[in-house]
């Protein structure tokens, strides 16, 4: 049974893919500082390694402790906007933290490496669906941060023969059970049901782009099948020499407006969202071409967006009473 560290293992994606990992029978070590992550999703029996990713210290003796033959790195903040504001911060955890990550892996010889990338490398796509050749144009520090992650593996897949595949997650949404529910009010479906709770009418950022209902259409993909697909990742980096960055997502888009309906149909009342102007950076319409984790993973997506809310829901009731 190989071992991978999964860092920011105690967050919301991370949560999910240590149980799916434990799933598939590999054995999982989380690693994390706790500043986004909560003890309580990490499963009993699983090791856990207080500290941060750009201590190479600690990230070293973590795999000497635990005979670690891969990592999954999931540890990173993730608001395109915020990052806009706080750039330098990003860079330091988002680069500064990956780079002690990859440092401690050719220190201690660990080969194999699955890196979570984002949709954001492309900023706005030419053409939809957006295939993983399409030029690399971020616009945030966020969506920069994760372009010079991906380079820094390609290089040391170059220079010290690292397996890695990067995933380019497209929206991610949803819960694998009611305990692992995403807490973060930057995405949109909690962002929904935060503003219901303070009575608040839930905002639509533009209503007037060159879409069929005029709202922004993105790729929403299930935090499940997400987990499922960083197995399929690590399988790959396993199996031989790996090398690639792979999209993540359902494949076809759905708007901003789909979204909220089928939020009201599922908690059964209409929730009114109210139309406010465009967010600077927001592209009209993204979602991926899902061709080549089909053929490379053997992998694609089960559930629907349907799926997404209603275990979303669930989820947030649970946590909120």
């Amino acid at each position: 049974m190989s071992t991978w560290l999964v860092t920011g293992g105690a967050g919301y994606i991370g949560s999910h893919v240590v149980r799916e990992l434990q799933s598939a029978g590999f054995q999982a070590v989380v690693f994390d500082d706790f500043s986004a992550g909560l003890r309580s999703r990490v499963p009993d029996g699983v090791p856990i390694v207080e500290g941060n990713v750009a201590d190479m210290v600690a990230v070293a003796a973590a795999f000497s402790e635990f005979n670690v033959t891969g990592v999954i790195h999931l540890a990173a903040k993730k608001a395109a906007g915020e990052s806009v504001d706080f750039p330098l911060f990003y860079y330091r955890e988002n680069v500064t933290g990956l780079q002690g990550v990859l440092e401690a892996m050719v220190e201690s010889g660990v080969e194999n490496f699955v890196y979570s990338s984002s949709a954001a490398v492309y900023g706005t796509p030419k053409s939809n669906p957006v295939k993983e050749t399409e030029p690399l144009f971020p616009e945030s520090p966020y969506g920069e941060t994760k372009v010079i992650g991906e380079w820094l593996a390609k290089d040391l897949a170059t220079s010290r023969g690292l397996n890695w595949v990067a995933l380019r997650y497209f929206n991610v949404a949803g819960a694998g059970s009611d305990e692992l529910g995403d807490n973060s009010v930057n995405n949109l479906i909690p962002m929904v049901f935060q503003a219901l709770e303070t009575g608040q009418r839930p905002k639509i950022f533009g209503t007037d782009y060159q879409t069929p209902d005029g709202t922004c259409i993105r790729d929403y993909i299930h935090v499940a099948d997400l987990a499922r697909a960083h197995v399929a990742a690590v399988k790959k980096c396993e199996s031989g020499k790996v090398n690639l960055a792979i999209n993540v997502g359902r494949g076809s888009g759905v708007s901003v407006q789909e979204v909220m309906d089928s939020i009201s149909h599922v908690i059964g009342r209409e929730i009114n969202p109210e139309a406010v102007a465009r967010r600077a950076g927001d592209p009209p319409a993204t979602f991926a071409d899902v061709e080549l984790s089909r053929s490379v993973l053997d992998w694609s997506a089960d559930r629907d967006l349907s799926d997404m809310v209603s275990s979303a829901w669930s989820a947030w009731q649970a946590s909120h009473g």
